[in-house]
């Protein structure tokens, strides 16, 4: 839940406020970009960094590793809600004061909520680096949680609840993870519901905060005009006051369950239809060539599979998309469009053939190539800005890859072979196939 971006040449604060909150939009080079370098503080604490002059500013992101999986189970939303509150108030300061010491320090710090991590931000002009790490310390190690922005978070959640449940979207991706992970942490939702939510106290906010942010379950990618030296003392005035291990709940590995045909009436333009089943991990060695697969059928957009079949054969809808979800204890393959609902039944078959016919023969020789030099030519704009690169320096390290991955990922693209290929496919799409349908009643 971070602040929306403003620019005002008014006053000073507002100007330095104004290039803190792009520092994400700023490119860095290539060649940077692939020189990482492991920072250890004083006190232990790793940092992946890219160290990069030529702007003065600095980004970094971190994550807890945990996120709303670590929710009570009676109290889903409550890393979420938590989320919208570590910049409303830390120390002396209350929620308006804290908000003023960013400004005023030309600071940008963010928070956010996924099934399996706890996610963090920061991006601030390396003149005001120091003042902007104690400003992350002071939120992470002393959070307020007072009662009117707790009510206020809670009622702008509540809101966007309310108005997900009728957003067919939603109701879709609701109903997958319930089906799918039944009785396991994914199938709750991570932004809780209208009743958890409300049920949320301060006492579950300060439980969860004194027991998931540890030093042990963290990692960090920086990104910005910051030695590796200067970096060291910050990350422990940053995270130094954590402590040394979090009490994280066990999570089960889960195999998808799948194969239901599920619809749900809604008053709407069109039927939204989402597709899954059970597809492999991010440390599967098969990974890279399920990833080409995937690009091939449906995660190519316009040169896709789905994409001509679906939309430009026969217009059935206007977008069609494919996608490996790799979540830390499940694997699915995900996929979706919407249709007008006169054209629904048709589309599923389409649809359905399409993954049946990838998973028994696989790609082209020619879909490979292509593949690959889409795959590899368009790889360099994932570091076309500074916050990109650091969200993808804790992603790295989130799944475990080595240091050097950005060095040497089209390398693994470049390996996949025709059999490689052949062999992901059948493997994420010969499981039975969840189909859902949001729309309105074709009775």
């Amino acid at each position: 839940m971070m602040p929306i971006p403003t620019l005002s040449g008014r006053i000073r604060a507002a100007t330095l406020g104004a290039l803190a909150l792009v520092v994400a939009a700023l490119p860095v080079p290539v060649q940077a970009a692939a020189t990482v370098q492991e920072v250890v503080s004083p006190g232990g604490i790793k940092a992946w960094l890219v160290s990069e002059d030529a702007v003065p500013l600095v980004a970094m992101d971190f994550a807890f590793r945990g996120g709303s999986s670590q929710d009570p189970q009676t109290k889903p939303g409550l890393a979420n809600l938590m989320s919208g509150l570590l910049d409303e108030g830390a120390g002396d300061l209350d929620a308006d004061a804290f908000k003023r010491r960013l400004e005023e320090t030309a600071v940008r710090i963010g928070f956010d909520a996924s099934r399996d991590a706890f996610t963090g931000s920061l991006g601030t002009l390396s003149t005001r680096k120091e003042a902007a790490f104690d400003l992350l310390a002071l939120a992470l190690s002393s959070p307020r949680f007072d009662a009117e922005p707790l009510d206020r978070i809670r009622t702008q959640v509540i809101a966007g609840i309310r108005s997900r449940q009728t957003d067919a979207e939603s109701i879709a991706s609701r109903l997958f993870a319930e089906t799918t992970f039944p009785g396991h942490p994914y199938a709750r939702p991570v932004e809780g519901t209208v009743e958890t939510v409300g049920a949320i106290t301060r006492d579950d906010l300060v439980a969860y905060h004194q027991t998931k942010f540890a030093r042990d379950n963290l990692v960090i990618g920086v990104v910005g005009d910051i030695t590796a030296e200067e970096l060291g003392p910050l990350l422990d005035r940053a995270f130094g006051h954590l402590p040394a291990t979090a009490e994280l709940t066990p999570v089960a590995e889960v195999t998808p369950v799948t194969g239901d045909r599920l619809s749900e009436a809604l008053p709407s333009p069109q039927t939204v239809i989402r597709f899954g089943t059970p597809a492999i991990k991010r440390d599967d060695p098969d990974f890279m060539a399920a990833f080409v697969v995937n690009h091939i059928l449906g995660g190519g957009t316009f040169s896709s599979r789905l994409y001509e079949e679906v939309r430009e054969k026969r217009g059935l809808a206007y977008s069609v998309w494919s996608a490996l979800a790799t979540y830390e204890h499940a694997g699915v393959f995900l996929s979706g469009t919407s249709t007008r609902t006169e054209q629904t039944a048709a589309t599923v078959e389409l649809m359905t053939e399409e993954f049946r016919r990838m998973a028994e023969d696989g790609p082209t020789e020619q879909e490979l190539a292509d593949a690959k030099t889409y795959l590899t030519g368009s790889y360099a704009l994932r570091f076309d800005s500074s916050g990109k690169i650091s969200q993808q320096l804790v992603g790295l390290q989130l799944d475990d890859l080595p240091i050097d991955y950005f060095a040497n990922r089209n390398a693994l693209v470049e390996a996949v072979t025709l059999e490689d290929v052949k062999r992901a496919a059948q493997r994420i799409l010969s499981g039975p196939l969840t189909v859902i349908t949001v729309g309105p009643s074709e009775g």
